[in-house]
């Protein structure tokens, strides 16, 4: 039986099917090796160091000046704290803080006498008796002064009597002393009585005076307290009526355009501090800082524990303001402001950014950009302001520098500078 060939069969030679099959095997092993090597290159290409990107800066001459700053408060250069000169009931005071008082025109309160105090039964039984006793006492006074008197009546007489006897030789010249002497005694004695019922009476007076409670004295008794100075009431201790006695304090006085800056300085600090040196003053709530003078630096410091819980010795530091702005006059006492004193200035100082310095060991040490890479350098460091920091040695000016560099930059790293930093 003959087999049928259908025409869309195409046969093919066996040599012909082995030719393509190693083509195709070829080409998959080339395209897996083009992978592997474009993977390769991949890690390798991560795993290569990139530059650092840093940013510089160059060194240069310029002024520089050395302040210590620290937060300060304004206050009134002289207060006057106006107390109570005498005993009494002070009567309420009118001003407020801020009101305006002249010296010696203004008045501030009035103190007039205080009513005596009330008594209770068994004082006022006592003050009952005293004035019992001393009526009594004057009586007893009066008979004694009648006896006296009656007394020196007959000495008198007696006295008289001798003077009256001419002849010599009748009276001795003793019983003519005794007799003026008896008489002299006789009129001591009524005039000591006398006096004695003049104290009992002034001594009843009072007696009476403690017993009894007499209204409160007039408007001639009472005293004015008025202002000692020129300014405005900075504070009210006492305001409402109350009995006061002397020295209480009442209010406080003060000019606010007699102000003074005070810093309390680190003892540290403080040392290189002078008076006359220049004082800028911050964060006064205007644009431009206010300008001023220190004009004394108290020699004793004190302990002020700061914010951290940490013992810190501190000086207080007076300054005084130089020509003020009118804006200035806004300030009042206890303000607070930030205050920056110059303790060292130089015209013409090689600085370098305090940034681009960094301490190795009891070294400073900087880092160079050069031709790409980063290079130590050894310098010398002098004053600083925190901002700009002074070169004694080391590196010259125009000479770039890098700003705040990351850990990962040792002398030697491949660096590039970061888009918009310049040399």
């Amino acid at each position: 039986m003959a087999k049928s060939t259908s025409p869309s069969i195409v046969e093919t030679a066996p040599w012909e099917a082995k030719r393509n099959a190693s083509g195709k095997h070829l080409l998959r092993r080339s395209t897996s090796w083009l992978a592997a090597l474009l993977l390769l290159a991949l890690i390798v290409w991560g795993f290569w160091p990139k530059p650092v990107r840093v940013e510089t800066a160059v060194v240069a001459r310029t002024a520089l000046t050395v302040r210590v700053s620290e937060e300060g408060k304004t206050r009134i250069r002289n207060r006057y704290v106006v107390a109570a000169s005498v005993a009494g009931r002070m009567h309420r005071v009118p001003l407020k803080p801020g009101d305006e008082v002249h010296a010696g025109t203004t008045l501030l309160t009035v103190i007039e006498p205080a009513a005596s105090p009330l008594l209770d039964k068994r004082a006022r039984e006592q003050a009952e008796a005293e004035v019992s006793m001393r009526e009594a006492a004057g009586k007893q006074a009066a008979q004694s002064l009648e006896a006296a008197r009656a007394t020196l009546k007959l000495a008198e007489a007696d006295r008289d009597r001798l003077r009256s006897v001419r002849r010599s030789g009748t009276v001795s010249d003793a019983d003519r002393d005794h007799a003026e002497g008896e008489a002299s005694i006789k009129a001591a004695e009524v005039r000591a009585i006398e006096f004695s019922m003049q104290v009992n009476d002034f001594r009843l007076a009072q007696a009476r005076a403690a017993l009894a409670r007499p209204g409160l004295g007039s408007a001639d008794e009472w005293v004015e307290i008025k202002s000692p100075v020129s300014g405005r009431v900075l504070k009210v201790m006492q305001e409402s009526e109350m009995v006061v006695t002397p020295g209480s304090p009442i209010l406080e006085v003060g000019d606010p355009q007699d102000l003074e800056v005070e810093a309390e300085i680190l003892s540290r600090d403080a040392v290189a501090i002078h008076p006359g040196d220049s004082v800028e003053v911050e964060q006064w709530g205007g644009e431009a800082p206010l300008k001023g003078r220190v004009r004394r630096i108290e020699p004793a410091a004190f302990t002020k524990i700061s914010a951290l819980g940490v013992e810190e010795q501190r000086v207080i530091v007076l300054c005084d303001l130089t020509d003020p702005p009118p804006a200035a006059k806004a300030l009042g006492d206890r303000f607070r402001v930030e205050v920056r004193v110059a303790v060292w200035h130089g015209d013409d100082v090689l600085v370098v950014p305090a940034g681009a310095l960094f301490r190795e060991g009891n070294v400073w040490k900087t880092f160079v950009f050069r031709d790409g890479m980063a290079r130590a350098l050894t310098v010398g460091a002098g004053h600083s302001d925190g901002r700009l920091t002074e070169i004694l040695s080391g590196i010259n000016a125009g000479t770039e520098v890098l700003l705040h560099p990351p850990d990962t930059v040792k002398d030697g790293t491949r660096v590039t500078r970061r888009t918009g930093a310049g040399g």
